[in-house]
């Protein structure tokens, strides 16, 4: 008899390992085909990003009734490393001497823009009494860099999975609507050529939104709005660590849900922006891992994209709409006063 039982309880462990694989698979197929469609929709419209296609397809793809219930192991395995993935790459689009080239009164500028900008959408979340978590996620992808300082906040912020979800949507929402209303606004402000580029890539979102927003103004307001764009970037690592480290003090050790000191990922990001900084990769190399942090990103925000469900964000969607809101008006307006300013 003991030999019997012995069997029947090694037999289900086996076949859930042999399982696995199989059972991620039609997610995995469905997280390659939403990439593919947001990068041939990007290559017959460039100036719409993929990934904020990658996002509006996840949110279709996760809001049609037919699609399975078996894709979304798949697709909850694949977002979480993609997003680990592309962030680390993300590093490599960044050089310290690039930084150093703004001056002094730039680089002050962009770290007064993100250090109110983050705090000011947090009093604006109390405010509006919108959950922590979800404002700590705009708070961070607002004034730093979207989608990708999203992903890179979630691991070390207590959240529920709808809040990154919802964040992503705020950010590709209100990122999209800068596109068109920063290149109208800024001569009106008195920005123009470079001065508009100094205030795209201080105040817009993503970086692909920063570069649609800049393009009106010419290449060189382009080059200098990702570059200043980067900046904010480089505060990804201590914001990060430093959010961690405020949530550590306040969840007992003893709990076994305390998140780590600076995550794996935060440190590879870091590795990598040194890495650019040293000047050792050859550009055929940045190329290509240029596109693969985007093939990354995308499959991510894809996955996001599929956990938003549409009725669930209608129903609590308001108060994450104005905070999306006040926290663009926020960044836009700081980053107007600081350049102005000091720049």
């Amino acid at each position: 008899m003991a030999t019997a039982e012995n069997k029947t309880a090694t037999v289900p462990a086996t076949s859930a390992r042999a399982a696995a694989p199989r059972n991620l698979l039609p997610g995995l197929t469905l997280v390659a085909v939403g990439v593919a469609v947001a990068f041939l929709v990007n290559l017959a419209v460039p100036a719409l990003s993929a990934l904020t296609i990658a996002v509006v397809l996840g949110v279709v793809a996760g809001n049609l009734p037919r699609v399975p219930d078996a894709t979304s192991a798949g697709v909850r395995w694949a977002t979480r490393r993609l997003l680990r993935g592309g962030v680390v790459l993300l590093g490599l689009q960044l050089a310290v001497p690039q930084v150093l080239q703004l001056g002094a009164g730039t680089i002050l500028a962009v770290v007064l823009t993100v250090a109110i900008s983050f705090l000011g959408t947090l009093g604006l979340g109390r405010l509006l009494h919108v959950p922590h978590g979800l404002s700590v996620l705009v708070a961070t992808g607002f004034s730093i860099c979207g989608a990708s300082a999203i992903a890179a906040m979630e691991g070390v912020v207590k959240r529920k999975d709808s809040d990154v979800a919802t964040a992503v949507a705020l950010v590709t929402l209100y990122g999209s609507l800068a596109i068109v209303a920063v290149p109208l606004l800024g001569p009106m402000l008195g920005f123009t050529g470079v001065g508009l580029g100094e205030w795209a890539g201080l105040s817009v979102h993503e970086v692909a939104q920063v570069v649609a927003a800049a393009s009106p103004a010419g290449a060189a307001a382009v080059a200098t709005a990702t570059v200043v764009k980067l900046s904010r970037v480089v505060l990804l690592a201590p914001m990060v660590a430093t959010v961690s480290m405020v949530q550590r003090r306040g969840t007992p050790a003893e709990s076994g849900s305390r998140p780590p000191l600076v995550p794996l990922f935060v440190l590879g990001f870091l590795a990598m922006v040194a890495l650019r900084t040293v000047d050792v990769l050859p550009t055929g190399a940045l190329d290509v891992a240029k596109v693969l942090t985007t093939l990354l990103l995308a499959g991510a925000l894809f996955g996001l994209g599929c956990a938003v469900r549409v009725r669930a964000l209608i129903r609590t969607g308001p108060r994450a709409l104005l905070l999306g809101l006040f926290s663009t008006l926020l960044v836009a307006g700081v980053a107007f006063t600081t350049l102005q300013v000091l720049a």
